[in-house]
């Protein structure tokens, strides 16, 4: 989405961006049409959208990444009566010039965070935890951890101090982008600060809040936070391309990652940097057709009991019109999600239920265009053309 800040962090985030150089534009390659997947749900169309839709949405996508210098893209579209569209455009590897291809798999950022709040619903529905228990019930050493409740952590009202807009963390992760930060050290960086505001007063985007979450789930069930995801998340959903991973996995194929996410200020390869510094708030890994299938779970609960599911879309505003925000997804004009950046890629997966339609982005690129994340600016023009009466992150009147 949207958003500007004194300075762009390492936010892994739905809500932190500011005015960055955009990455110089590379040669587009041709779209790559790929055949739908051979699994389809019924909201997944065997058929492909009519050619001249298709062609607009070809057209839409290049004119944003020609004007974002956004190296690839993949987009994924499907709408029950409709047909379903997917595209890989642009390259996977600016230095061999690889076309991007629609099988990658990416890292997801903040995307995480709908997996991780999804693991503390199933505990809320096992009867082991309850929304409105305050975290220091679960972990101390919290600022004001006795008034902060598991709720305001995921619906980000809680107060906490960001860590990732700490200027030590920032130096110390960029100093040594593959070094190994553990949950605690994460967590110090930002109880150095005093909160920002008190408990449930206002919404404020903070990765601290997801880690408390990850620890309150490894803490209860006894695992850690990635085994009970993929036990209680991945497996029942039948995501069998997504994974948390151990420090530098990342299965192939997947593109290279570029950000100027760095000390100078320069565009690098990010790839291979450690996402242990984003851990519970935005370390996984996932592909196109997984992110497809848990649009849908996600936004329709799916996993959860309908009581439970109906708690996670209790909306809120978040000072940006037009996107509210539940526990750990958002609504942005009818399109119910989550967004992720991380240095070198960004993603879009999002359900509209009114049309049942779902879209899924994934770019190799971090780097803002002008103030705006570059993924909003793809999903935007999609929605324009596709539904529009639900644009994403639909632009502000100008008059």
């Amino acid at each position: 989405m949207k958003r500007t800040s004194a300075r762009r962090v390492f936010a892994a985030a739905l809500l932190v961006a500011s005015v960055l150089a955009p990455m110089a534009a590379t040669p587009a390659t041709a779209a790559q049409a790929v055949a739908s997947h051979p699994s389809r749900p019924d909201d997944c169309p065997a058929h492909e959208l009519d050619p001249k839709l298709a062609s607009r949405l070809d057209k839409a996508i290049e004119k944003v990444r020609q004007q974002t210098g956004v190296p690839g893209v993949v987009a994924g579209l499907w709408m029950p009566g409709k047909g379903s569209y997917v595209r890989a455009t642009g390259v996977a590897d600016t230095a061999t010039r690889k076309p991007m291809t629609s099988d990658v798999f990416v890292r997801i950022g903040s995307e995480t965070k709908t997996f991780t709040v999804t693991a503390l619903l199933e505990l809320v529905d096992d009867g082991l935890v309850g929304l409105d228990d305050p975290i220091s019930k679960y972990i101390h050493g919290v600022p004001k951890g006795h008034r902060i409740t598991l709720r305001q952590l995921a619906e980000m009202r809680s107060g906490l101090f960001p860590y990732t807009a700490d200027a030590g963390f920032q130096h110390d992760l960029l100093s040594n982008p593959k070094r190994s930060f553990t949950p605690r050290e994460l967590l110090a960086y930002g109880f150095k600060h005093k909160n920002t505001f008190a408990p449930g007063k206002q919404f404020e985007y903070s990765n601290t809040n997801l880690i408390l979450l990850g620890l309150v789930v490894e803490k209860v069930s006894g695992h850690r936070l990635a085994d009970f995801i993929e036990k209680r998340v991945l497996g029942p959903a039948r995501l069998s391309h997504t994974l948390f991973p151990r420090d530098f996995e990342f299965p192939r194929p997947h593109p290279r990652g570029y950000t100027n996410q760095t000390l100078t200020g320069e565009v690098t390869d990010s790839t291979d940097w450690n996402p242990s510094w984003a851990w519970a708030a935005g370390a996984m890994i996932s592909d196109l057709h997984d992110l497809r299938r848990w649009a849908k779970i996600v936004a329709t609960g799916t996993l959860l009991r309908p009581q439970t599911q109906e708690q996670r879309l209790k909306m809120l505003p978040t000072g940006h019109p037009g996107t509210s925000y539940g526990l750990g997804i958002f609504n942005s004009d009818g399109w119910i999600g989550h967004n992720g950046s991380i240095p070198g890629y960004q993603t879009v997966t999002v359900y509209l239920p009114s049309k049942k339609a779902t879209l899924v982005l994934m770019l190799n690129t971090d780097i803002s265009y002008e103030g705006q994340e570059p993924s909003s600016l793809f999903a935007r023009a999609i929605t324009e053309i596709v539904t529009p009466d639900n644009v994403y992150d639909r632009p502000l009147p100008t008059s």
